[in-house]
């Protein structure tokens, strides 16, 4: 039981130490951002223009102003914590194939002339990858903890809807499917049974 707890709780320091750091960092490049005129903005992701796939990635960590970040950086907080007690390693895999299809949605959906870039897009991921996660590995915990992301942040959902022109809904619905993909994708094995009794009466 010991062992057990020490587990979790080194587990928790950890998430807690990656959110935190990644946070820091996005508001670090905010601040060079705007004591450089905005000068990383370029990296947004501009749609159906091949050299912007390069722009995939980094648009991710990337925000149009304090406000826009400050937005972000809470639910990202909560729900990317929640998503790495279940290990770094495959929390940077659903990151990585959420931050991806939601880059690549942009790039393909969004309107012309646009540059877009926020880290919303991974919000909805998680979002969405908590959400189905114990449905996909059929852990009663982890269900549990979809039901109570699903009350507190449910209505995320209306981000999809494209409700208003200066905001993505595509980076928003494809950052979704992305990270319900992603449950599937990195689906925890199921333990084998162990070997029936039989009781004779």
């Amino acid at each position: 039981m010991t062992g057990t707890r020490t587990t979790a709780t080194a587990r928790a320091v950890t998430a807690g130490a990656v959110m935190l750091a990644w946070i820091a960092l996005l508001w670090v490049l905010e601040g060079i951002d705007t004591a450089t005129d905005n000068s990383l903005d370029t990296y947004g992701v501009s749609p159906r223009e091949p050299a912007e796939l390069a722009d995939v990635v980094p648009s991710a960590f990337l925000h149009s102003g304090w406000e826009h970040l400050a937005s972000n950086s809470v639910p990202l907080l909560v729900l990317g914590f929640i998503a790495a007690l279940g290990g770094i390693r495959r929390f940077a895999a659903v990151v990585l194939v959420v931050i991806v299809t939601a880059g690549l949605g942009v790039w393909l959906t969004a309107p012309p002339d646009t540059v877009t870039l926020g880290a919303s897009g991974v919000v909805f991921g998680l979002f969405g990858y908590l959400l189905v996660r114990g449905f996909v590995d059929r852990r009663p915990l982890d269900i549990v903890v979809g039901l109570v992301i699903a009350a507190v942040y449910g209505s995320l959902l209306w981000g999809v809807l494209p409700t208003d022109s200066g905001i993505s809904w595509q980076g928003h619905l494809f950052g979704l499917i992305g990270g319900v993909a992603a449950a599937f994708v990195f689906r925890r094995p199921r333990l084998p049974e162990g070997p029936k009794g039989y009781i004779t009466a």
